[in-house]
């Protein structure tokens, strides 16, 4: 079982809007000592949104999808999330009342009387129309809740909504899956040498350390720093220090340039 990060919006895909929900999401992970496995932008259609969330569903993942899930013509992922598991879409009590008590404290200090069935307010309501069977999120900005189904937490795009309702769902359901497993990782920034002569050695440290995996992040350079490769090991602690000693013995018969990064 893996987390997932859904990210759905035109604006997001067009640039009008920089994503920050990846980074973020990472960061919520990290602090509980979780880790995302993937990660998906799709814009608002209907037809590409069904289809991710088909392919979701299927992989038993925990899954964060971000954006949609208003009441506009372009929100369309509570409608997608019900197409994908063929059920109907309907209207949660729960969310029904949340909406309108979210309705009646914006209207208070109106000179009007509130209608709740008045129209624009009954279009509200389908804010709160989920995929049947669905549980909410709740929505500690304004109310109007996010919803849940199949270890899947659809929330809104904004990030001051968001980033709190996916944090209430891992403090609420996956606390036990926290710091359940220890992790280290060490690297080197490795100067003025070949990846493809470093390959050799990173295969062999996986090979002798199944409990870690090396990575390389190559740079051309900048005008304060030459060309270099960050060149680490990450995984299980005692691997790691075993791998990383082996790592930089390697480095030293090679007479490469290094050097350790905190």
């Amino acid at each position: 079982m893996g987390i997932g990060l859904i990210i759905i919006g035109d604006e997001i895909l067009s640039g009008k809007r920089i994503d920050q929900h990846l980074p973020k999401v990472i960061e919520i992970l990290k602090e509980r000592g979780l880790s995302l496995d993937w990660a998906e932008y799709v814009g608002d259609d209907r037809v590409r949104i069904t289809n991710l969330l088909k392919r979701s569903f299927a992989s038993g993942d925990i899954v964060f999808s971000t954006g949609g899930i208003g009441a506009t013509p372009d929100d369309h992922t509570r409608q997608c999330a019900a197409a994908a598991l063929g059920l109907p879409i309907v209207l949660h009590p729960e969310a029904k009342k949340l909406i309108q008590e979210r309705i009646t404290e914006m209207h208070v200090g109106s000179e009007h009387a509130l209608d709740l069935n008045s129209p624009d307010h009954l279009h509200r309501l389908k804010m709160g129309e989920f995929p049947e069977g669905a549980d909410i999120i709740p929505n500690p900005f304004n109310k109007i809740p996010g919803f849940a189904i199949q270890q899947h937490y659809f929330v809104p795009g904004f990030p001051v909504m968001a980033w709190p309702m996916i944090a209430w769902v891992l403090d609420t359901h996956y606390a036990h899956l926290f710091h359940q497993q220890a992790s280290d990782e060490k690297a080197v920034l490795v100067f003025e040498v070949a990846e493809s002569l470093l390959t050799p050695m990173m295969e062999e440290l996986e090979s002798r350390y199944p409990l870690i995996k090396v990575f390389s992040l190559p740079s051309v350079g900048t005008d304060t720093m030459r060309r270099h490769i960050e060149l680490g090991v990450k995984g299980d602690p005692t691997q790691v220090q075993l791998a990383f000693a082996d790592m930089l013995q390697g480095l030293d018969q090679f007479q490469s340039e290094y050097q350790k990064l905190a």
